[in-house]
């Protein structure tokens, strides 16, 4: 299992599971864009490269998913799949680099509109990740 929803009263909760952290956030990310449109029915047209840092894991993973919300707004872009996913730790930050295969969200009919990522309730551990947005 990739990911699963969990119960929340207002907003979406999800757990995104893998064997590694990258995979964890690679899953975090299906899970999230699967609220706005299935991430299987997206074609892989469009390629971006981005690199995420954060001052912790946590931090890590709401600027990772955050990305998604901004490349929604500002480049019509919606994700299949996350691929070539890395993340290190430098000195006292953690880096993630990854190329997102997607494609113009003008090709499909979306479905819930997320607000934003939040930290409440949000768990980082080596084989799963824990986050609720705001819808």
């Amino acid at each position: 299992m990739k990911y699963e929803f969990l119960e929340h009263t207002a907003d979406a909760k999800f757990r995104a599971y893998g064997r590694n952290l990258e995979e964890c956030f690679a899953n975090a990310a299906e899970a999230m864009s699967s609220l706005i449109v299935n991430p299987e029915s997206v074609s892989a047209k469009i390629r971006k490269s981005i690199s995420i840092t954060g001052s912790d894991l946590k931090s890590l993973l709401y600027n990772f998913l955050e990305q998604f919300l901004i490349l929604l707004d500002t480049d019509s872009f919606v994700l299949h799949k996350v691929e070539n996913i890395s993340i290190n730790s430098a000195g006292k930050k953690y880096l993630l680099s990854a190329t997102l295969a997607g494609d113009s969200s003008e090709n499909y009919e979306l479905d819930t509109g997320i607000k934003a990522v939040t930290y409440n309730e949000m768990e980082v551990t080596e084989n799963h990740v824990q986050v609720v947005l705001d819808l």
